[in-house]
């Protein structure tokens, strides 16, 4: 199955409701502040990217976050008419993925431009599952950090599953969380990956509170391990979000790869979902 997972490797340079609820207005929906992480509409935002957002924009979404396409990280557009195309929608682009790679100069120059804050690293920059290799990949996160504080922008980082994995009794990711800077390295947690990897997001709420400024906000099918609509899955989203202030979160991304039907209606039943909490 073509995952984003499986995309992201590929690509990388550097290696309760369970039916909507018709009583929800759109009004209300409106009220919400999430985000949405564009992979979800990968296939109309290659398409016809002006015409997505405006539809992204109708169902409330205020935030935007880009991710890498075969026409780049502006899905065709330039960086400064992306920033521009979200802000006459009501939104803003505030976050993108992007490489870790030869280019990542250039990236943070179309950053710039287009006015986003932060720049998340997609995937882990090599596939070495090792202690020795997670602290060489923090130091590479370190240096991209400070790279990007001089411009004025946030370096970080989007797990998936496989930090979760452990080398000589160590647990990955928390050595990569040890050995990166906050105030260098923002961590965007992926709460569906976490629970795949049957861990506790709380737990690492706890464990490093206020290191988790961007969430993604993703319900998964346990036994099928993809994501799915929101209730449907094994992530307790209610918990999550009663405990934003411990994880010091202050842009949630909603992400689905899968769907049920298409992308727009798997995204209209999550911000009605959300309503209902």
């Amino acid at each position: 199955m073509n995952t984003r997972r499986n995309f992201l490797k590929q690509s990388s340079i550097l290696g309760a409701a369970t039916v909507l609820m018709p009583q929800l207005s759109c009004a209300s929906i409106k009220k919400s502040t999430y985000g949405v992480q564009l992979y979800s509409f990968r296939d109309s935002m290659l398409e016809n990217p002006k015409k997505t957002l405006e539809e992204i924009a109708s169902l409330g979404f205020k935030e935007i976050e880009s991710a890498g396409s075969a026409k780049g990280y502006y899905y065709g557009l330039t960086p400064s008419e992306m920033g521009k195309t979200c802000k006459e929608l009501g939104m803003k682009l505030t976050s993108g993925h992007v490489s870790l790679d030869d280019k990542f100069e250039q990236t943070m120059g179309n950053a710039v431009a287009s006015g986003q804050e932060y720049l998340i690293c997609s995937s882990m920059p090599s596939d070495g599952q090792t202690v020795e290799n997670y602290k060489k990949v923090a130091e590479q996160f370190n240096v991209a950090g400070e790279a990007c504080k001089k411009l004025g922008l946030k370096f970080g980082y989007h797990n998936h599953e496989y930090e979760f994995e452990s080398d000589n009794g160590q647990v990955l990711y928390d050595v990569l969380m040890d050995n990166t800077q906050g105030d260098l390295v923002y961590m965007e947690l992926d709460l569906g990956w976490v629970v795949v990897a049957e861990k506790e997001p709380l737990s690492y709420f706890k464990k490093y509170p206020g290191r988790f400024p961007l969430w993604h906000l993703k319900d998964m099918d346990m036994s099928k391990k993809e994501s799915t609509e929101f209730g449907k899955g094994g992530l307790d989203i209610g918990l999550m979000l009663k405990n934003k202030e411990l994880s010091g979160v202050e842009h949630i991304y909603i992400e689905q790869e899968e769907y049920a039907s298409s992308p727009y209606e798997s995204m209209k039943y999550n911000m009605s979902y959300l309503n209902t909490l």
